[in-house]
């Protein structure tokens, strides 16, 4: 059974950082894309980052480009979001997802067949 875990979430005023990580279990990491995504309060969920199987390629949202960075450890099989000067606006639900085995990284929520269960983030202005 496939489990996704993200943990790292919290309150953080604007300019701070915070780390998030998830779990992963129940198949190859290894060999599986990975992505994180978030939803705000009254907004779809949107693409923020994604992660190739060997980790050697990502790609980032604009929103997110240049403060955020995705990376991955597949000998702890737990994927990475560092996340440097936040802005109120990064306020949200952040989920890391995880795509079939073998598939490309996607921007886009349907490239992925299962989620976690989110962890909060807060940034206060």
């Amino acid at each position: 059974q496939v489990q996704l875990v993200e943990s790292g979430g919290g309150l953080v005023q604007a300019g701070g950082s915070l780390r998030l990580s998830c779990a992963a279990s129940g198949r190859t990491f290894s060999r599986t894309a990975m992505g994180w995504f978030r939803q705000a309060p009254g907004k779809e969920r949107e693409f923020v980052a994604r992660i190739s199987w060997s980790g050697g390629r990502t790609y980032y949202a604009d929103s997110v480009k240049c403060r955020f960075t995705i990376s991955r450890d597949n000998a702890k099989n737990t994927l990475y979001l560092q996340m440097n000067s936040l802005k109120p606006e990064d306020t949200a639900v952040y989920y890391c997802a995880q795509a079939p085995p073998y598939d490309s990284p996607a921007t886009y929520a349907s490239g992925y067949d299962y989620w976690g269960q989110g962890t909060q983030v807060t940034v206060s202005s």
